[in-house]
């Protein structure tokens, strides 16, 4: 099983505060380790030198018969076991050891008689040097690896700064707003080198303006091909009229319907694409509203509502601040697509700000609930454009409310459309509207 690490750890700082904790403490210890090991060799290395020629002058004097000095002495107490055992075996050596409470360098070699000639040497001194040096090294480590964590910190940030302002940006651009962009000013710098996040900065800036581009070419070609189509389209409706009442007729006006709902569409769509709607907002009740849209739907017969009928139900009934006409279009296009899509029966419910509009039919294929509504997409044999969802997201992104599409367990397909409990920003309200 895989560890599961809070989401903040996958962050870059933290990594890099990490990386760089770890490479210190690595490199502290080293450097402590060496600075240690050579000073301690140098330190024992002296205290060694100086108790062996104190026991070679002992030596001398106990051979010569003389006065031994320096507290030298044969079998003397404190002695370390086996550093006697080393002397009676006919060699010399020292030992560091706890004598009378202090730290002692003994040095002993053989005398007559399987004994032992030993000479204490005061490691006092060296012993706190020892100590004072792995102290001072600890308090050095500790300031050395807290300095460069906070200029790695530092450093650290002012990356990671610019990479959330980079990402901020690819998200904005991907909600729509397709002015957005990064424009770090360390680009804008003739001469100076750039770093791999000013080059990502660039890139992003120049793949939004080409996208942005090719948007509005296709947003201005769509527009101008609608208002190029209801000219003709006018002139071939009041045509259709004049017909004689007939089959032929009738199928004639009916294409001419459809292109004409379908033109109508197109401009709507063109429209919502430039961003620039705005709301005409008034209280309305959701219950009666979601009821008159059943009933001119119904009225209409578009999509077979009248045969199939729509069942509604208000569980929590609601007054909001919205655009009523965008509302209904939001509402009318859904229950068109659950009618010509799914089955009987329709059930269009208000829970307060929430409405449902369900069929009972195969549900939403599965590129919609992935990607959302796309524009001449059907799948399945299905009739119609694929225009009526897109264009209820679109408004339902206009009103700020939240349009989601989901599967109901036991079949059937359920859109779901969450209004905002406060009008949306810039919607137009007049000064000291509610």
């Amino acid at each position: 099983m895989r560890l599961a690490f809070p989401s903040w750890t996958g962050t870059l700082a933290v990594k890099a505060a990490v990386f760089i904790t770890v490479m210190c403490c690595a490199l502290a210890a080293l450097l402590g380790v060496l600075v240690h090991v050579s000073v301690t060799n140098q330190t024992v290395g002296q205290a060694r030198d100086l108790a062996l020629s104190r026991l070679k002058d002992a030596t001398a004097a106990f051979e010569a018969g003389d006065t031994l000095g320096w507290g030298a002495g044969v079998d003397p107490p404190g002695l370390p076991a086996s550093l006697r055992a080393l002397a009676v075996a006919g060699e010399r050596g020292t030992m560091v050891a706890d004598h009378r409470g202090r730290p002692t360098m003994w040095a002993a070699g053989p005398v007559d008689g399987a004994r032992a000639l030993a000479v204490p040497v005061d490691y006092s001194q060296s012993a706190r040097t020892i100590e004072a040096l792995d102290t001072a090294i600890l308090w050095s480590s500790v300031l050395a690896i807290g300095a460069t964590l906070l200029v790695g910190a530092v450093a650290v940030t002012r990356v990671t700064r610019r990479l959330h302002t980079t990402a901020q940006v690819a998200r904005r651009i991907t909600a729509g707003d397709l002015d957005a962009r990064v424009d770090d000013p360390r680009t804008r710098e003739a001469g100076r080198p750039q770093d791999e996040v000013g080059a990502v900065a660039v890139a992003l800036d120049s793949m939004a303006s080409s996208l942005q581009g090719k948007l509005l070419s296709e947003q201005r070609f769509t527009a101008d091909v609608a208002h190029e189509l209801r000219t003709p389209l006018t002139g071939l409706h009041a045509a259709a009229e004049l017909l004689p009442p007939g089959r032929p007729t009738e199928l004639v006006r009916d294409r001419v319907a459809a292109l004409r709902t379908l033109t109508e569409d197109l401009l709507e769509i063109s429209r919502l694409d430039t961003g620039r709607e705005r709301l005409e907002l008034d209280a309305e009740e959701l219950g009666a509203l979601a009821a008159r849209v059943v009933r001119t739907a119904q009225a209409s017969g578009s999509s077979g509502a009248s045969a199939a009928g729509t069942e509604v139900t208000v569980v929590r009934d609601a007054r909001v601040e919205t655009d009523r006409r965008r509302l209904e279009r939001v509402l009318g296009n859904l229950l068109a697509n659950a009618h010509r899509h799914g089955r009987s029966p329709v059930v269009l419910t208000v829970d307060g700000p929430v409405v449902t509009v369900r069929d009972h039919g195969d549900g939403y294929p599965e590129y919609l609930l992935t990607h959302g509504p796309q524009r001449f997409r059907t799948e399945g044999g299905a009739t119609g454009h694929g225009l009526g969802l897109t264009i209820a997201v679109g408004q339902a992104e206009v009103l700020g409310a939240r349009l989601t599409f989901t599967n109901a367990p036991d079949g059937g397909a359920v859109a779901t459309l969450t209004l905002p409990q406060a009008p949306p920003a810039g919607s137009g309200l007049p000064d000291g509207a509610a």
